[in-house]
């Protein structure tokens, strides 16, 4: 892990003034705008409460309050606006939080100033030039953003209401890798909802169902194949710009039951997803990690923290990231995503999640039995996870690349014996059990590195979810939370050892698995393979 990946970005370090300066430039125009119209709002005022008063008297003081006072004081704006992250960081938070932050800066700016003016000149502007000029200085420039925002969001609509293929079409598509399962179900429709075209590669190990309504869409295609078979990977790469990893054995219990398949699944795949990515030049690599990298631990954890990885799940994740961080470079730009623990109802349900499967118990059985009760855990909603996903890749490149982020909210860090009470909340005559057992996890998350740099918050709550998986039982959506396909952990064991499909695959496994590099012999393959994969269709 370099240490380029842990250092914190500030907004100086990831401006670029090529790209920026038409944003300066045009901020700049606004605010000297705002100020004239607000000198021209108060001479108004002062002509009708001062009608002696001559035109020539209040031009000359207007020339001299905005030629040699204000136009050399007003390098102060796109200063502190640069400082403020406007034309950085700024550019992949969320709307709410973008405009959040522009207006603070916008105020900020415009306060500096009055307060320069005030030392330069021994004088108090006129109230109604500093309340004109903030109100228009700070509707103009976030009025300004929103406007742009609005401009991209239809540019790919046409007259009719019916989207621009030109538009929509001309992206590459977004490869997600594991896209059938509980997290990537949802990720597709969020992208297809964006007009990307997207492409899955899953072994439909728990079947297509979470899917299944996607398969018609004419922005969606679906490959199944195994994420350690190199032909699979390699024929799903084609022309694509970007990856999201989500495939893995996930889960202590389903790893610590079939440590090499969770060894080859979770690491080895991810080696030589790695090296056939970077052949095909692929230029953003989103990879699922987990917060139970953090172990137990006493302190709250952040991206700088060591991991203490203590199962075999958490080892495969910590592995993954070191790889993928030492393939980094200007070409590849890998970014690790550590989900905190999730929660909440999706298209392919999850039982053997803590929240969802005591939701479940309360719902069907009156008990749910707490195991560790003052152990804390970070938890986020699916819907959120999908969603900080699109984020990172919606964000600059210079933001994320080589970067960590825990994915979360710190308003989300419980105890168990808490997400206990929330749920009875929710289902009065529930009895709580307390019970201890060996699980030592204990981890506090901090999130501020996803929320200040890329302006990421989640929208759910524990509350929130629990009703949505109280709801998913009483409209039938999910008959039997037991069923083992909801059960990473049972539906393996009953079905066996995923195997390899031929010997290559075993063989390349186990080269990665072992440490060795091996990508000498994967772009080898792949170039044998060129002549004879079909270009995926769009």
């Amino acid at each position: 892990m370099t240490m380029s990946s842990l250092r914190p970005q500030h907004s100086l370090s990831l401006f670029q003034w090529r790209q920026a300066l038409p944003r300066v430039i045009a901020d700049f125009m606004l605010v000297h705008l705002s100020f004239l119209a607000s000198l021209v709002v108060s001479s108004s005022l002062r002509i009708r409460n001062h009608p002696q008063l001559s035109g020539g008297e209040l031009a000359l003081s207007v020339e001299n309050l905005y030629l040699h006072v204000f136009l050399p004081l007003s390098f102060i704006f796109p200063a502190v606006f640069l400082f403020s992250g406007f034309y950085s960081k700024s550019r992949a938070y969320t709307s709410r939080y973008k405009w959040r932050t522009v207006l603070f800066g916008s105020v900020a700016a415009s306060l500096i100033y009055f307060a320069a003016h005030f030392l330069l000149t021994a004088e108090v502007l006129p109230r109604s030039v500093i309340l004109s000029f903030l109100l228009l200085s700070s509707a103009g420039t976030v009025g300004a953003r929103i406007a742009k925002e609005w401009l991209l969001k239809n540019s790919a609509v046409d007259a009719d209401g019916q989207e621009n293929e030109s538009v929509a079409d001309s992206d590459a598509p977004v490869l997600v890798v594991g896209g059938a399962g509980y997290i990537g179900s949802i990720l597709c429709r969020r992208l297809l909802s964006q007009g990307r075209k997207v492409r899955v590669l899953d072994s439909l190990i728990y079947g297509d169902s979470a899917i299944h309504e996607l398969l018609d869409h004419p922005r969606f295609t679906l490959h199944t194949g195994d994420c350690r078979n190199i032909q699979s990977v390699v024929c799903a790469m084609k022309g694509v710009k970007s990856v999201v990893h989500l495939a893995a054995i996930v889960g202590d219990p389903a790893c610590e039951q079939d440590r090499q398949s969770a060894r080859e699944i979770n690491y080895a795949a991810t080696r030589m997803l790695l090296e056939i990515a970077k052949g095909n030049g692929i230029e953003r690599l989103v990879f699922a990690s987990s917060c139970s990298v953090y172990g137990a631990q006493d302190l709250l954890m952040d991206e700088k923290s060591d991991p203490q990885p203590v199962s075999v799940y958490a080892e495969t994740k910590v592995d993954a990231e070191r790889a993928l961080l030492r393939g980094a470079n200007d070409r590849f730009h890998p970014t690790i995503l550590r989900f905190a623990t999730v929660f909440g109802h999706s298209p392919r349900p999850r039982f053997d999640l803590v929240v969802n499967l005591l939701t479940a118990k309360a719902h069907k059985e009156g008990v749910i039995t707490i195991f560790n009760g003052e152990q804390w855990r970070p938890f986020v909603h699916v819907d959120d996870v999908a969603r900080a996903i699109v984020t990172t890749l919606d964000a600059p490149r210079e933001l994320v690349s080589g970067q960590i982020f825990n994915v979360g909210d710190s308003r989300l860090n419980y105890t168990l014996t808490d997400i206990a009470q929330k749920i009875r909340q929710a289902f009065p005559d529930t009895r709580i059990e307390h019970v201890e057992n060996s699980d030592r996890r204990n981890y506090r998350v901090s999130f501020d590195k996803i929320k200040n740099q890329l302006g990421f918050e989640c929208a759910w709550t524990i509350d929130s979810g629990i009703e949505q998986m109280k709801q998913a039982f009483e409209d039938r959506s999910v008959h039997d939370h037991n069923d083992i396909r909801y059960h990473n952990q049972k539906y393996l064991n009953h079905l066996g050892r995923p195997v390899n499909e031929d010997a290559l695959d075993a063989d390349i496994m186990a080269a990665f698995s072992s440490g060795a590099l091996f990508s000498r012999a994967v772009q080898s393959y792949r170039r044998r393979l060129t002549d004879r994969i079909p270009t995926p269709a769009a």
